[in-house]
């Protein structure tokens, strides 16, 4: 039997080692798997370090991962991907719930905490979506801050006859933003002729 590990982190600015701590105090891990900067959104089975775990993983091995949703945002992936493993044999154990994933309780248990959290998340979402539509209904505009004078980049472009290419690099701006510039400069012209 082969203890395995299997860490994630979903933004470039996390680090897994808080996981890899937390795993390696209880349990002595042969052979470790992450994803960094990966989305727990991106079912399991099609994030490189987890299909390279899946493919590793051999009958009698046990999965260590610090948190169920390690494995996944969703019930439905979480679930398929608990059944995936036990299908190969291969034991799944949570730390933070405290369970194991592939035993008739761990796996009812999951179930109501993939459910519990994947309803957060909605929660979650629909309070950005009810923010967002209030923002709008005040008159705030949201994004970015523009950065580029659009007004500028078509002036420049029509007075030296330059062509869209000549005007990116002179800018230092993409295509497409020469060309939505001069696109809204040429209604601009129109709206006041």
């Amino acid at each position: 039997m082969t203890v395995l590990a299997y860490v994630r982190v979903s933004t470039e600015d996390q680090s897994t080692e808080a996981q890899r701590h937390g795993i390696a105090q209880l349990h002595n891990v042969e052979h470790w798997f992450s994803d960094e900067a990966t989305s727990g959104a991106i079912k399991a089975l099609q994030r490189p370090g987890f299909a390279e775990l899946f493919k590793f993983a051999r009958k009698g091995d046990t999965l260590v991962v610090a948190a169920i949703d390690r494995l996944g945002r969703d019930t439905i992936d979480v679930l398929e991907t608990v059944e995936a493993l036990k299908a190969k044999g291969v034991t799944a154990i949570s730390m933070r719930e405290g369970f194991d994933l592939s035993s008739p309780v761990g796996k009812t248990m999951l179930t109501m905490l993939a459910a519990i959290a994947e309803l957060e998340r909605s929660n979650i979402k629909a309070r950005q979506m009810a923010g967002i539509a209030r923002a709008r209904a005040q008159g705030q505009k949201l994004g970015a801050p523009k950065k580029i004078d659009d007004q500028a980049v078509a002036t420049w472009r029509k007075a030296n006859q330059a062509t869209i290419q000549e005007t990116a690099t002179e800018f230092g701006i993409s295509i497409a933003a020469v060309k939505r510039a001069c696109a809204k400069k040429s209604l601009q012209i129109v709206e006041e002729e």
